[in-house]
């Protein structure tokens, strides 16, 4: 799937993705995935289901993740625009595009964690969780640097 703004794409092929952005930011930048190794990062890249590669021309300037069975379940992860890109509406259309995509028209569960870009989320139908009591998690910090 590929969709054009202006200058901007947006692209769900793999072959695009540019390691190297995406591996600076994660590791440098975001306060998620601080000081993740590049193997794992591949490793996560590798068995991701969908990827949404932001483009201005052929220079990669954003990402996000969705973790999927087709069905019933998406996770949104690793959601990121560059500094020098935001306020222009991106991470917008980034999500907009996601939440468009056709082959996950039929999920009914979607989770995402963060902690700063809950404004962004809820203009997509994001909520806190309706009923945690049914929701368990089991986190390990110290395993994304292993």
């Amino acid at each position: 799937m590929e969709v054009q703004k202006e200058n901007y794409t947006i692209s769900t092929d793999p072959a695009r993705l540019q390691f190297e952005v995406i591996y600076d930011f994660l590791t440098n930048r975001s306060y998620w995935a601080t000081g993740i190794s590049r193997e794992t990062l591949q490793k996560q890249l590798d068995h991701t289901t969908l990827h949404f590669g932001l483009y201005d021309g052929e220079n990669q300037i954003g990402y996000a993740q969705v973790l999927t069975n087709f069905t019933s379940f998406a996770y949104l992860g690793n959601v990121f625009v560059l500094e020098d890109y935001r306020g222009q509406g991106l991470s917008k259309w980034l999500m907009a595009t996601i939440l468009a995509h056709p082959e996950l028209q039929v999920i009914r569960r979607w989770l995402l964690a963060t902690r700063d870009a809950h404004g962004l989320y809820r203009q997509f139908g994001f909520t806190e969780l309706t009923k945690p009591e049914t929701m368990m998690e089991k986190f390990d910090d110290s395993a994304i640097r292993r």
